[in-house]
């Protein structure tokens, strides 16, 4: 089945501020030791809390389930590929019903501004993912553009030499045959 969920969210930073404010073991619920980690390490580790809640929240909506479906808070999670890029970590019930559906993977994009956060979520199973023999190979277009070239090239060469080829017959005096000339008498006709 080809499918491709997405999913939006959006949360106000002070909403995020106050759930932190008012119940202190919020955030060792909620969250991993790896998020918790990377937020404490920003200069203002609330909007990086709220991004990764809202991220929560996208995933399961393009995956379809939201919070229902036996689906639980810390089953979505935010981690970090090789290149520092956000990537939602699926576990329990939230992995098994990505299984369920063939996702593959969950792509993620994150912002903040200092009032709201943002995260978008695309659940993409093979079927709609790029095929290796759909992305082309730089090398050959490389390959192709010289050759488109090169043609293009000879064609102004075969041109060049047909003009060079006219020009150097004029230069010798090689014109186009002149008509031919009538000597006088015969064209004044005869008296005899």
């Amino acid at each position: 089945m080809a499918r491709a969920g997405v999913g939006v969210d959006m949360l106000e930073i002070k909403r995020m501020e106050r759930a932190i404010s008012r119940h202190p073991s919020f955030l060792q619920r909620v969250f991993t030791e790896e998020e918790r980690i990377y937020c404490e390490g920003t200069a203002r580790p609330t909007e990086h809390y709220a991004a990764r809640f809202a991220a929560r929240e996208a995933t399961l909506k393009a995956l379809g389930t939201g919070f229902s479906q036996g689906v639980k808070v810390r089953d979505v999670s935010v981690g970090r590929d090789s290149r520092g890029r956000p990537v939602a970590v699926l576990t329990g019930r939230a992995a098994e019903v990505a299984a369920e559906q063939g996702v593959q993977e969950v792509l993620l994009s994150l912002s903040h501004t200092h009032e709201v956060a943002v995260a978008n979520a695309v659940a993409m199973t093979d079927d709609v993912r790029p095929k290796a023999d759909e992305t082309t190979d730089p090398l050959k277009e490389l390959q192709a553009s010289f050759k488109r070239a090169r043609s293009v090239i000879d064609e102004l060469e075969r041109l060049q030499d047909g003009i060079l080829d006219t020009l150097d017959g004029e230069e010798r005096g090689e014109e186009e045959p002149a008509m031919e000339q009538i000597p006088f008498a015969d064209a004044r006709g005869s008296d005899e």
